[in-house]
């Protein structure tokens, strides 16, 4: 790669990444790969943090205090969430309502021990993100998989589908991904106003993980779930962070707002801190991204823009065959290789032709056969050394299947 290294703040530094730079960084998307394979994997960026949240995390550390935070009614983030969904989604949430998690994962576990019991049936809309799914079954849930609809135009919600299994197996808990990970769908007012009608005819908590939302791409709109209407808020507890925006995840920090009253009543009857503490670092990244970052954001939303672009053009000219629609947010794609005929899991045959790692499709449970997910959250040269190392790696698969079937 020919870049001179990185630099940040300015768009085109986006696409000044330095191999050698890349390769040294302790994080476990360039460490989990051997030394000639292509990360494309796990949902990191590779860009340099944004300079107004490195420049806060220096003043925190010169400051020469990370004891014990002065929070007696909860962390600063609790109403700079507020401020950035009334300013960019037009929803004003209750900060009183929001409580703070070391990760959506957590969020997730402990909404579900809280209102639901070992056997009780969690629907979700698959594929979907493999921690999600394994949560769910490892707390012993009973998971109801409702399959999205890959129709011409993309990937759509099934709420009829939906419906039925709520009706079937008495389901009153959704967990709805939105925008969607790993197909990039945000999802419209109209879908998301039938989900709520179903929740609301079943008696659902929905349990709304937003966390892609910063990434969607105009002129798609993300719509908070707990924003339609009154009925809907009293029954949603929305996951979010700065993390997955702001290229944080390192930093343990989210959180979620208890619009369900019953679940916030039985959150705050436990004992204080059984479920541990927000990271103060994380808490500072956060504001200063939230507060400061946008232009940033802004520039990296433009230059994955333009790689969700380049990917399309890519296989509409040399691999027509595989099924790919533009993700509305976020940096993944949702690739469908069954038309050549790789198997049940690409990514297992691309990683050992094409020295390129992607995700798994079966990981991310029913309808995952077939498919794998790819990150193009880098620069332009590097995307292009994966594209390039992924389609000239399907004739020598081809033939090696059709040889040793």
């Amino acid at each position: 790669m020919n870049a001179t290294g990185p630099h940040t703040n300015r768009p085109g530094s986006l696409d000044a990444l330095d191999w050698d730079w890349l390769r040294a960084r302790p994080g476990a998307k360039w460490h989990r790969v051997e030394p000639d394979v292509l990360p494309a994997w796990v949902a990191d960026m590779d860009f340099p943090v944004a300079q107004p949240v490195r420049d806060a995390l220096h003043r925190f550390i010169d400051g020469a205090d990370i004891g014990y935070p002065d929070w007696p009614h909860g962390s600063p983030l609790r109403a700079a969430f507020t401020r950035r969904m009334h300013e960019r989604y037009h929803w004003s949430p209750d900060p009183g309502q929001v409580r703070e998690f070391t990760d959506l994962i957590q969020a997730l576990q402990v909404v579900l021990h809280l209102v639901t019991e070992p056997g009780d049936a969690v629907a979700v809309h698959t594929p979907n993100y493999p921690p999600f799914l394994g949560t769910v079954t490892r707390m012993e849930r009973r998971l109801v998989p409702i399959p999205m609809l890959d129709t011409p135009s993309g990937w759509r919600f099934d709420p009829e589908h939906l419906a039925r299994e709520a009706a079937a197996t008495r389901c009153r808990t959704l967990l709805l991904v939105n925008p969607h990970n790993p197909t990039g769908r945000v999802f419209t007012r109209t879908e998301l106003q039938e989900i709520a009608d179903t929740a609301r005819r079943n008696d659902m908590l929905v349990i709304s993980d937003e966390i892609h939302a910063d990434l969607t791409y105009p002129p798609n709109q993300h719509i908070p779930f707990a924003s339609l209407d009154t009925d809907t808020a009293s029954r949603t507890v929305t996951l979010t962070s700065a993390t997955k925006a702001f290229n944080l995840a390192g930093t343990r920090c989210a959180l979620a707002h208890l619009g369900a009253e019953s679940v916030r009543a039985a959150y705050d009857a436990q004992p204080p801190d059984i479920f541990g503490a927000v990271n103060t670092v994380g808490v500072e990244a956060a504001l200063a991204a939230w507060e400061r970052g946008g232009p940033w954001l802004d520039a990296v939303v433009s230059h994955l823009d333009d790689n969700r672009r380049l990917v399309a053009d890519v296989f509409a000219e040399q691999l027509p065959e595989l099924g790919y629609h533009l993700p509305e947010a976020g940096y993944l794609a949702w690739l469908d290789f069954r038309a050549l005929g790789l198997g049940r899991d690409p990514a297992a045959k691309l990683r050992e032709y094409g020295r390129v790692a992607l995700s798994p499709g079966p990981e991310f449970g029913p309808g995952g056969e077939g498919f794998a997910r790819l990150n193009f959250a880098t620069s332009r040269t590097v995307l292009q050394n994966i594209l390039e190392r992924l389609v000239a790696s399907i004739p020598r698969i081809q033939h090696e299947t059709a040889t040793n079937p």
